[in-house]
């Protein structure tokens, strides 16, 4: 085909616009369905692709790639079952709010939801999407792609953020065009908190002697208006996703230790809580049960939030950031200051809790301690749903910057490992120095084996601690607590990973013994890509205190059926 020098393929548009949005990374799968992008990637050279071997790892490491860089992430897909294998990891993204933008292909404008067996064909594909992404859009033409690519970046970026798909059909990703003079991205505006609900909110706080803030992710960008009401004596506590808001070394944090029974009672002695930018997840509330204090006021840029899972005696819709300023603006003008005893008795429970966490993990309190060693301030920590996150790594490894944690938010495992690449890339492209250490477990690992390779090929920066104990670890434990004892495919026939490693040049050390680990941490700080740090937990035992699935106020023994055989 003719290609005038002042025409470029559509494709090349949406290189362009990404650029323009800040974009150095991309993660997806090449395909005949979106080649013409990704020729344009690989031909301007501004945006480093990254090849996963799955498109559901390509949507986990877009995702960690924007939580840890506090950025849009991206990744590209075919159409058709490409589409469908990403689902769960838009999912993911959804739960923890993550703003992705999912580049999928489309079939030929002519045959789309034709139902003619067109090949990458999937039946009602934008109602698919629709039901795992924030939102979902179709290029309808050449004329209307840029269009359409700026508002769902703009859909993506505003709160409350999320993943955004947009399918592009390959006869127009093919096209011919002119660049277009105005690659700029859309504004995005952040809904402003009323004065007036301000001025009620916060003439409720100045009531208030002993006030805490439950930190969200809606609230990472909020930390010097934090700051502010912290001066003036509020304690603090996060959820999962609001980690490192406030730097977890910070006498007035109580970190993401939320739902301990020492912090529960410690909460009836508050007499406000604000929460900021928090879906008050079930797992992080005993199910909604967890005793908060009361007066409980809430601020949150999704005004849908309002009487979500708790009742409110007031709410302010807006962005944090803005209503936290507009909160220590009025609250400075009173000169008000909390109880200061609020404080000394939240750094009491905090140690308490914190006490007993390390006392349950018997010997891998060790293993904690040195890996913080190990990390020192600048690092990523990137989880997968395993036993050992769910005893320590959801909180007592600590972080100090809001966009240095990341887990699975949703519960889904396996998603852990491409998380970690795509935090790593990030943090490789945007010249942070930060390390990333995924903790993973046996079980959800070999669920994205494939993506070694992709780690091993972009030599990403990054530290996976394996913690192997060849089961589902987590369901023998439920097993045990909940259902007599009867366990059943729990265990796990594992790989050999010292030659899995070798096999595809991935540097790895087994740990049988702790006395080994600082030597062997020692070691994987020491190369600049990848390495596999296993821990072998059948050579070195079992934790004191067993994690038996999410935290309910209540466990029903499950009985065994009658006449079942033996």
């Amino acid at each position: 085909m003719h290609n005038p020098t002042n025409t470029v393929t559509v494709g090349a548009v949406v290189a362009a616009f990404l650029e323009q949005c800040g974009v150095k990374a991309a993660f997806g799968v090449i395909s005949i369905h979106n080649m013409p992008i990704l020729d344009a990637f690989a031909q301007r050279g501004a945006i480093r692709f990254i090849s996963a071997r799955g498109e559901a790892g390509a949507g986990n490491m877009a995702d960690a790639y924007a939580r840890s860089t506090a950025s849009l992430g991206v990744a590209v897909t075919s159409t058709g079952p490409a589409a469908g294998n990403i689902a769960g990891s838009m999912v993911e993204a959804l739960t923890a709010g993550a703003p992705v933008l999912h580049i999928t292909g489309q079939i030929e404008t002519p045959y789309i939801d034709k139902g003619m067996s067109y090949i990458h064909e999937a039946p009602d594909q934008l109602t698919m999407l629709k039901a795992v992404s924030k939102a979902a859009f179709r290029v309808r033409s050449v004329e209307n792609m840029l269009g359409t690519l700026k508002r769902a970046v703009q859909c993506a970026l505003t709160a409350p953020t999320g993943p955004v798909s947009i399918e592009i059909p390959i006869d127009i990703q093919s096209a011919l065009t002119t660049m277009p003079e105005d690659l700029s991205p859309l504004p995005i505006e952040a809904p402003v908190p009323s004065k007036a609900g301000l001025d009620a909110l916060a003439a409720k706080l100045a009531k208030a002697k002993r006030p805490m803030l439950w930190i969200g992710g809606g609230a990472r960008h909020a930390g010097a208006a934090i700051q502010r009401l912290q001066k003036l004596g509020f304690g603090v506590v996060t959820s999962t996703q609001g980690r490192g808001t406030v730097p977890e070394d910070d006498p007035g944090s109580l970190g993401a230790y939320n739902i301990q029974k020492p912090v529960e009672n410690f909460y009836q002695t508050c007499d406000a809580m604000l929460v900021v930018g928090s879906r008050l997840r079930g797992n992080e509330t005993l199910k909604y049960e967890l005793k908060l204090p009361r007066p409980l006021y809430r601020v949150d840029a999704d005004a849908a939030a309002e009487g979500r899972c708790y009742t409110t005696e007031a709410f302010v819709c807006g962005d944090s950031k803005l209503a936290l300023e507009g909160l220590a603006d009025r609250l400075e003008a009173l000169k008000y200051k909390a109880d200061p005893k609020l404080l000394t008795d939240l750094r009491a429970v905090h140690d308490e809790a914190v006490a007993s966490l390390r006392d349950g993990l018997g010997p891998y309190a060790e293993l904690v301690k040195q890996i913080q060693a190990a990390a020192g301030r600048n690092f990523n920590w990137v989880r997968d749903v395993t036993v050992s996150n769910s005893t320590w790594g959801n909180r007592e490894l600590r972080i100090f910057e809001p966009s240095a944690g990341v887990h699975a938010t949703g519960g889904g495992i396996g998603q852990g490992m491409p998380m970690a690449i795509g935090a790593a890339i990030g943090a490789a492209v945007t010249g942070s120095g930060r390390k990333t250490f995924c903790l993973a477990g046996d079980g959800g690992f070999i669920l994205n084996l494939g993506e070694l390779a992709c780690m091993v090929q972009e030599q990403a920066p990054m530290v996976i601690v394996l913690m192997n104990d060849k089961s589902y670890g987590v369901i023998k434990n439920i097993q045990d607590a909940q259902y007599g004892g009867r366990r059943c495919y729990a265990e796990l026939h594992t790989p050999d990973y010292d030659l899995l490693c070798q096999s595809i040049a991935l540097p790895h050390a087994r740990v049988t013994d702790l006395a080994d680990l600082p030597a062997r941490l020692d070691e994987a700080l020491s190369k600049e890509g990848p390495f596999l740090l296993e821990i072998d937990m059948l050579s070195i035992g079992n934790f004191k205190s067993t994690f038996a699935g999410p935290p309910v106020n209540k466990i029903t023994q499950i009985p065994a059926l009658s006449g079942a055989a033996k």
